[in-house]
């Protein structure tokens, strides 16, 4: 699956301390002309009730097929395109900024 920038997918993500995995949102940083080789470049998705992580950027739930109040959390990781389970939503153009200001932050490069 090829996924465009801002989509909000699930993932298997793997736990530290035992080989099973459990299906999670990530947010897709990379944009389809990098993707389409076969890798998507993501950030997690969580509970914004979790302890909170630098930068962590709140987002609206609805329009990005979430249930709950979420936070994108600056953490990154690249997964093989196979990976993907499929797309559960879009972040709203309000979040897009929010995101890309916080991205700009940890990766000043990337503005």
């Amino acid at each position: 699956m090829t996924c465009d920038v801002f989509d909000v997918v699930v993932v298997p993500f793997p736990f530290t301390d035992s080989p099973a995995a459990v299906r999670r949102p990530a947010l897709v940083l990379s944009r389809p002309s990098f993707n389409r080789h076969g890798y998507t470049v993501l950030a997690m998705i969580t509970d914004l009730r979790n302890a909170p992580w630098p930068l962590d950027t709140e987002i609206e739930p609805s329009a990005a097929g979430l249930k709950m109040a979420s936070v994108v959390r600056m953490k990154f990781f690249t997964l093989d395109n196979r990976l993907i389970v499929g797309k559960i939503g879009r972040l709203k153009p309000a979040d897009r900024r929010k995101v890309s200001a916080a991205l700009a932050t940890v990766m000043p490069l990337a503005s």
